[in-house]
């Protein structure tokens, strides 16, 4: 039905079937598959409706060992997760040297979305956190007596009392305040939740939960955030590392049991192991859980090649969302069932299309007659069945050598096996 203002589509679509724009766009919506893929084994789609982003990648995901990001990659970086609709950019360390205070009131001034700035809970970290003119200032203090003791050779009195003025000072200064408890998952839990009740009281705005050593689990996590809630009314954030590759599993754990937002680097980047992937988390929330970031997900790649260049930090081709591997093709049967039905091998609730990507079928050693024969047509060729075989056979010999098959030996073994190219056929019927 079409009316002065607007326009609404209406999809015939099976009983309980819901449909999800994952996009805005003036385009006519597109029903999603979603709830039909989970309605076997996986059977519910509603443990998350919603979910912030918080983006580190400029602040946790620069602290990888070896890497810098100069002025303008630190710009070029916060322009596009701006665009695309990241909730807030930590662009970095205020305090930490001149050129980083710079970035980050460059970056503060000239995005639309929330800013931070991390600062201790100290006075100079956090007068430049403020003078650098970002929206949040997220604070931090260990709370594990380890790090406490060990590191910053201090008490738990201390450790409260410097939580609680430093919540109050950005208060007063009218920026939004973010306080994280370091070391969360490794702090005794009866002090952990005194630290809570104090810098609650104090006014805080948000409460970041961080497994700063990547030590929790998904179970564990759930129940400490659920325990958290109960004890502040301020929002919750979480921040997860990648120790034992738990990071994404444990912040969407979080986000199931009430947290807001999830702390998350592109590319997984930072400290040791890094943290929960941008891509991962918003495709996730996306996709398998039919819920809304909000994130324009069309620029994940190209974000994630941007990172990945800027940061030195080459990604994986078997890394989730963003690797080359993730909507290739190589083995013989999944090829020929992507070719008839890309959902046969892949989500299909997850398209390369959502992430701005391109579905590739390569060839090697696992390479069947149907994959080689759609490229042999995509270049030009008109192989019969025989001359199909043929070529496969020399495309799996020499993919077993270890060798890359690239288009050129692809158009070389179709013209030993004698295989006409398809103007060739055209001027002999002419």
């Amino acid at each position: 039905m079409a009316g002065r203002d607007s326009v609404t589509f209406i999809y015939a679509v099976a009983p309980r079937v819901q449909i999800q724009c994952l996009h805005k766009t003036a385009l006519p919506l597109t029903p999603v598959r979603g709830v039909e893929f989970f309605q076997g084994t996986l059977d519910s789609t509603d443990e998350i409706e919603s979910a912030r982003v918080f983006d580190t990648t400029l602040r946790d995901g620069e602290q990888s060992p070896g890497t810098s990001f100069s002025y303008d990659d630190k710009r070029q970086i916060a322009s596009i997760l701006d665009e695309m609709g990241t909730h807030v950019i930590e662009a970095g360390f205020p305090v930490n040297s001149d050129a980083e205070f710079e970035a980050v009131r460059d970056i503060a001034s000239s995005t639309s979305t929330t800013t931070a700035g991390l600062a201790r809970v100290v006075d100079g970290d956090i007068e430049a956190a403020l003078d650098s003119g970002v929206e949040m200032v997220h604070i931090f203090v260990s709370t594990s007596d380890v790090q406490i003791e060990d590191s910053m050779h201090a008490t738990r009195e201390e450790v409260v009392r410097r939580s609680v003025e430093s919540v109050e000072r950005i208060k007063a200064a009218g920026a939004t305040c973010m306080y994280s408890p370091m070391d969360a998952t490794r702090t005794d839990e009866a002090y952990l939740i005194d630290v809570i009740e104090a810098v609650t009281e104090a006014g805080t705005d948000w409460i970041n939960i961080p497994d700063t050593c990547g030590v929790a689990t998904p179970g564990r996590f759930r129940a400490l955030i659920e325990k958290v809630l109960n004890h502040t009314d301020a929002r919750i954030d979480v921040h997860a590392h990648d120790d034992f590759g738990l990071a994404t599993a444990n912040a969407l754990a979080g986000i199931e049991v009430g947290a807001e937002q999830a702390q998350v680097s592109v590319n997984s980047i930072g400290e040791r192991a890094g943290n929960a992937a941008y891509e991962e988390f918003v495709m996730a929330v996306e996709s398998l859980y039919q819920g809304d970031t909000g994130i324009d997900t069309t620029r994940i790649t190209e974000l994630s090649e941007v990172v990945a260049e800027k940061s030195g930090v080459p990604t994986p081709g078997n890394k989730p969302v963003v690797g080359d591997n993730a909507f290739s093709h190589e083995s013989g049967i999944h090829a020929a069932g992507v070719i008839e039905n890309s959902d046969t091998f892949e989500p299909g609730v997850m398209t390369p299309e959502m992430v701005g990507a391109e579905r590739r079928l390569v060839m090697g050693k696992h390479t069947g007659t149907h994959s080689v024969r759609e490229r042999l047509l995509e270049v030009g060729f008109d192989p019969t069945e025989e001359q199909v075989r043929a070529v496969t056979r020399r495309v799996k010999d020499y993919g077993a050598e270890k060798r890359r098959v690239t288009v050129s030996d692809l158009e070389r073994f179709a013209e030993e096996a004698g295989v006409e190219r398809q103007h060739e056929q055209e001027e002999v019927r002419v």
